[in-house]
């Protein structure tokens, strides 16, 4: 019973580390970033344009912001 449930953390461990891996180290993409980035590919590839990206509005200060900063 220890050696399997030895076995089956280490195979977690193991799954955990290789996904922890995955993706691209860089700033996130706001949603009107890339809306711009995806007109600006479509374009140069002589694509449909998809529609206008609206600039997004200011962010308002919410009072639980102190906490996560």
């Amino acid at each position: 019973m220890t050696a399997q449930r030895l076995t089956i953390s280490a195979a977690l461990i193991a799954a955990l580390g290789a996904t922890t891996a995955c993706g691209r180290k860089s700033d996130l993409d706001t949603p009107y970033a890339a809306a711009v980035q995806a007109r600006k590919d479509a374009e140069k590839a002589g694509e449909p344009l998809p529609p206008e990206p609206q600039k997004p509005v200011e962010d308002k200060p919410f009072i639980l912001d102190k906490l996560i900063q």
